[in-house]
């Protein structure tokens, strides 16, 4: 959580921003990332001299006497941040824009690399020397603010808090899914160090950065003391998709600067054939894109198969099973709609899940979640796919509060049963003999298929009423007559002061 004079800070520098006439907040998160980027190249390798230093190996800086740019050979020392920091402002920014950025646009030499292709058409979009000479004292401050943080992950963070700042929606209906909600997902699936995961709709990589953190969190031995399980964790693990180019750039720096070297995050229409993903993925995350209808000939023919609509909520939940293999797992939110959606291909989706499927759980979330970028109620299905069907009970929890007050202004409080859920789900044996009545219940299949696949909560929860005993109605009168007559005896009161 960002909070005082670092929060100060970064508020400070969107400012400038938006002084130096950077508005956008895309544009300006993705200049930042630029910036950050090349700050922490410089950072990464001093780090890695002074390693090998001490280690006694050789180094080779990317910074060397000499590096090509174009058809230039120019002092590679000059491209490190922390000596161009120093330069006049003019000068500052024709080093940055002939040549530091073209230098990272150009680091990796594999053009097929996720690297090459997110920042092939990335631009320098600074307009003017004084703004970039006023950012990168603004993030210098920055910085040295997270280096003095007791916060193990202040760089996390801060990273988060800016990616907050995208205060609308962007395209196709997205909007940003709420970091501890994201966390609160990740941990209820509980990713391996085998996993292969995905995020079909990935925004700016909120979940698989989430997933990172935990694996290196939980498992920082199993995976980087191997040397095979550490590769996969770096190049093949990790999986991306989004039709918002700016938003994959974002989410692929996103993923570097949380120390994961490759991830494969690239442009795709998740939902048309430009997807051909099948049986490759054990775990996918996601939040996708509630955009209403789509045209039915961009679909992909085998998702309409499963599900002939043209509502994409219910369509990536098809896409979803047909990504996953067997036995791969899913947590995925979705708008109430749903749950309960009486057309046909909301039913046959439903069915789908139950019979064909593991469906393990149904977490209901309030409305005021997604605040300040919509008021939708949503739900977190999470299930396995089978082939072959599994689900016996399902297990419903009603979340009230998520430590955050549910209006527009999402202040922390001390409410929250996101400890409580992740608790009860890696224990669902304790949850047999809840009642209906309580936050938390199974329900079991056969009443799921006799309530026509119905997955709302509310169909199966049981409200219990506490009888509430009133006056009688003579009480009533009485006390009106009594209420009456003190008036009355305060108005004479008042008329002889008066000397009415």
């Amino acid at each position: 959580m960002i909070t005082g004079e670092l929060k100060n800070k970064i508020d400070s520098l969107w400012d400038v921003f938006a002084a130096g006439g950077l508005v956008n907040p895309l544009d300006v998160i993705e200049q930042i990332t630029y910036l950050m980027f090349i700050r922490d190249l410089d950072d990464t390798d001093n780090l890695r001299a002074k390693e090998s230093a001490m280690l006694g190996l050789p180094f080779q800086s990317i910074f060397a006497d000499e590096v090509t740019i174009g058809e230039r050979k120019v002092n590679g020392k000059q491209l490190k941040w922390s000596v161009f920091k120093d330069y006049p402002a003019g000068q500052m920014y024709s080093v940055m824009q002939e040549l530091v950025f073209p230098f990272i646009k150009n680091l990796d030499g594999n053009k097929d690399s996720a690297y090459s292709k997110y920042m092939d058409d990335a631009i320098f979009k600074l307009p003017t020397p004084l703004l970039l000479s006023k950012v990168v004292d603004a993030l210098d401050d920055i910085y040295e603010l997270m280096s003095k943080s007791d916060n193990k992950d202040a760089r996390g963070d801060t990273y988060e808090y800016l990616l907050n700042k995208i205060a609308q929606s962007g395209l196709n209906g997205q909007f940003r899914t709420p970091r501890h909600i994201i966390k609160m997902m990740v941990e209820l699936m509980a990713p391996t160090s085998d996993d292969v995961i995905c995020d079909p709709a990935c925004g700016t990589s909120g979940f698989l950065v989430a997933s990172g953190e935990y694996l290196k969190e939980n498992l920082k031995e199993e995976i980087f003391f191997n040397k095979q399980k550490k590769d996969h964790y770096m190049n093949h693990m990790f999986h991306g998709y989004d039709m918002d180019r700016t938003m994959l750039r974002i989410g692929a720096m996103n993923m570097m600067t949380h120390g994961v070297d490759h991830p494969f995050i690239e442009y795709r229409d998740s939902l048309s054939d430009q997807n051909q993903d099948k049986d490759k993925y054990s775990l996918i995350l996601a939040n996708p894109p509630f955009k209403g209808s789509l045209d039915n000939d961009t679909v992909s023919a085998d998702l309409l198969k499963v599900c002939k609509t043209k509502k994409t909520e219910l369509l990536f939940l098809a896409l979803f099973l047909r990504m996953l293999r067997v036995g791969g797992r899913c947590a995925c939110i979705v708008p109430d709609g749903v749950l309960f959606g009486s057309s046909k291909a909301h039913k046959d989706i439903r069915k789908e899940l139950v019979e064909s499927h593991r469906l393990q759980a149904v977490i209901s979330m309030p409305s005021g979640v997604f605040k300040p970028y919509a008021g939708v109620s949503t739900a977190i299905l999470i299930f396995t796919k089978t082939g072959h069907g599994g689900t016996d009970n399902v297990w419903f929890y009603d979340m009230k509060a998520d430590g955050y007050s549910l209006d527009d202004k999402r202040t922390e409080i001390k409410e929250n049963d996101i400890p409580d859920i992740i608790a009860r789900f890696h224990n669902l044996d304790a949850e047999a003999e809840r009642e209906r009545t309580e936050q938390s219940f199974f329900v079991p299949k056969q009443e799921i298929v006799d309530n026509a696949y119905d997955l709302s909560i509310n169909k199966y929860k049981k409200v219990e009423y506490v009888p509430v005993e009133y006056p009688s109605t003579e009480e009533l009168i009485t006390d009106l007559y009594e209420l009456q007559m003190k008036i009355s005896e305060g108005l004479d009161e008042l008329n002889s002061l008066l000397g009415l």
